[in-house]
Order: C-alpha cells, then structure tokens, then sequence
C-alpha cells in the first residue's frame, strides 16, 4: 500500500473517531468519495491500526443505526420551509 493511503486512512480514522462523524461528512471534508472513505476505514485500516479500526467500526455502526432519524428530521424540515413558502 501506498504511503499516502496508508496516512490518509489513519487521519481518516482519527477524524471520525474525535468527530464521531459519518462517512459522509469525513468525505466532504477530506474532498474524496465515500466509497474511498469506507475502503481505508473498514479495510485499510483494520490492517495498519486494528484497534483504531474497531472504534470507528463502532461510530459508523451507531451512525447506521440513527440513519433514519436523521432523514426523517431532514425530511421534516424540509416540508416545514415548503409550508412558509406556500404559506
């Protein structure tokens, strides 16, 4: 693996871990995909730091699990503006 991957996945999982973010947000701010992201974070990095690897194994699980929360908030959000618009 490449020095710059392996350094890249490392901060990856520090980010995530101090922010306790999800791979969304760590994409947006890193300027890379999420599918980059849950590579060196779920593969890449079980390999260079296991330990790191379980801690955000753990986040991006919870993450998951209030997913649907946090869509249905934006949802709900959402209709409200719409009804002060045709309001």
């Amino acid at each position: 693996m490449k020095q710059y991957i392996e350094e890249r996945a490392l901060e990856l999982g520090a980010f995530i871990i101090e922010n306790r973010t999800t791979v969304r947000a760590a994409a947006q701010m890193f300027g890379i995909s999420k599918s980059t992201v849950h590579k060196d974070v779920t593969e890449r990095l079980k390999k260079l730091n296991p330990s790191m690897a379980k801690q955000v194994r753990r986040i991006l699980e919870e993450n998951k699990a209030e997913r649907h929360i946090r869509g249905g908030e934006a949802t709900r959000i959402k209709y409200k503006k719409d009804e002060r618009r045709a309001g």
